[in-house]
């Protein structure tokens, strides 16, 4: 009897002690804990075992659903019916026979695409992501009380993928906060929210995947990686932390891959904001060098202990970094003050500096560490296209690139000799004759003669030169296939 009374007064005892712990820690719902209620959890050590877990979803989607908005585009496009060659060189037999049992085929067509956004301040300024706006005729925004309103693209920029479009409301407009998504922890809880497929309003949870992920859609690649779902028609919407704020820009995902979405850091966007309201494009600051990643055979050969930092493969002719001393071979490791881990971060920390501004370059010199004081020019080219661009859309449908080192690393193109194509206009001469983005331009090939295409200027003046021909000739690579492309000249 005595044995099972201790068992009985042990069994109490600890009963009574894991109740008074659970009073003790406040196991209420988080959300008191995360809204601004005075009660909050005590700080557990996590080697207690105790994890952070969503606040009330239902309430934060109550709360900041009525800032996000459904973003519909429509966009003219004209249409080409491909011509059947007639050896006779009469007129098309065939034209005639469509035209009477088909109808004549109409020579343009309305396109229309859906995605999300949201709106940044009372007076109707709504983020997005630029790919869900560009080249549209006519945008619809749609409230979540189904209100429309038309749109205007106030400002855009391709390089980042991130617009500004504007309603007007006789009325003030919910809008939500823009969080720090420097602050933003891998395996913090995160809210996606959105119009995938045209459906409505839907929210998705889930958590940080990783950070500064590249994927290879820009020069500014620093995507949130998330599980939380992202589906087609998300594109534009915001990605929320569990104080109701918005952290990033929902705006790719990897076709096939399940839990595996991306977002861009408001940073980002918090960054070009202004500019995108006031002048409608983003001026950038530019250094003037060609850098790539710095590898361990790198680093030894330079006798470096460690692998931080931004080696320089070379400099631009004239530009700030030759005029202020830095030289291929040099590591950059702080510009302005900051420190550069690897050569993803210099672009972007050069980009958001305001051109003619002094600053300090910190760099790793034949084992010695000097600092240049180097001014900081504007980047020159087409806004929102990288400089060595050329845009012939125009005249063939292509948007091409110089094989800068960062392309030829990111796609592993050993000659850098040529360019490669960005960008196919639907409809167009390049189209018809078989064009692909990513397509690389070796030669332009006249009467047997191979003019070889060196950078994007020389692509642009043979383009030139030869557009009173009736057709012009390309030597592209695709891959390791060899291929010949005839485009008509307009």
């Amino acid at each position: 009897m005595i044995r099972k009374s201790r068992v009985v007064v042990l069994v109490l005892a600890a009963v009574t002690a894991g109740i008074v712990l659970s009073a003790g820690f406040n196991f209420s719902p988080i959300a008191r804990a995360l809204w601004g209620e005075k009660e909050k959890p005590a700080v557990v050590p996590a080697a207690a075992g105790l994890r952070m877990v969503p606040v009330d979803i239902p309430q934060l989607f109550k709360e900041v659903s009525p800032a996000v908005v459904n973003i519909s585009t429509t966009q003219v496009v004209k249409l080409h019916r491909p011509r059947v060659r007639n050896p006779f060189g009469q007129q098309d037999p065939f034209e005639e026979f469509f035209n009477n049992f088909f109808g004549r085929m109409p020579r343009e067509q309305k396109r229309r695409s859906l995605g999300s956004g949201f709106i940044v301040s009372p007076d109707g300024y709504i983020l997005t992501n630029n790919h869900v706006v560009e080249k549209a005729d006519e945008v619809t925004v749609t409230l979540l009380d189904k209100e429309e309103f038309k749109a205007k693209v106030v400002g855009n920029d391709t390089k980042t993928d991130i617009a500004l479009i504007k309603i007007d409301s006789k009325k003030k407009l919910p809008h939500v906060e823009l969080g720090d998504s420097e602050k933003l922890d891998v395996g913090e809880w995160v809210v996606a929210i959105g119009n995938p497929f045209g459906l409505g309003h839907t929210v998705t949870t889930g958590i940080v995947s990783a950070k500064g992920r590249i994927i290879g859609s820009g020069p500014y690649d620093d995507f949130i990686q998330t599980d939380a779902s992202i589906n087609p028609g998300n594109s534009g919407g915001p990605l929320f932390n569990l104080r109701g704020e918005v952290v990033g820009i929902n705006t790719a995902i990897i076709q096939g891959g399940q839990g595996i979405g991306f977002a861009t850091p408001i940073q980002l966007a918090k960054s070009i904001l202004d500019q995108l309201k006031d002048k409608g494009k983003v001026t950038r600051g530019w250094l003037g060098v060609y850098i790539q990643r710095l590898t361990p055979e790198a680093a030894e050969n330079l006798g470096l202990a460690d692998r931080r930092g931004a080696l320089v493969s070379d400099v631009t002719t004239g530009g700030p970094a030759e005029k202020a001393g830095i030289r291929s071979g040099d590591v950059i490791v702080a510009f302005n003050g900051k420190e550069i881990k690897d050569e993803h971060e210099l672009p972007q920390i050069v980009a958001t500096t305001k051109p003619g501004q002094d600053v300090n370059v910190r760099l790793i010199r034949e084992g010695k560490e000097i600092s240049l004081k180097v001014t900081i020019a504007e980047m020159q080219g087409e806004p929102g296209k990288p400089a060595g661009t050329q845009d012939l859309s125009k005249d063939l449908g292509l948007t091409v690139q110089e094989i800068t080192p960062e392309i030829a690393q990111r796609f592993e193109i050993e000659n850098t000799k040529g360019v490669v194509v960005m960008g196919v206009e639907d409809g167009s001469p390049a189209e018809d004759a078989g064009f692909q983005p990513g397509d690389i331009v070796r030669a332009v090939i006249r009467r047997n003669k191979r003019n070889p295409v060196t950078d994007a200027a020389e692509f642009a003046k043979l383009v030139k030169k030869f557009k009173s021909d009736k057709t012009i000739l390309f030597l592209v690579e695709r891959g390791d296939a060899r291929l010949l492309l005839t485009v008509k000249n307009k």
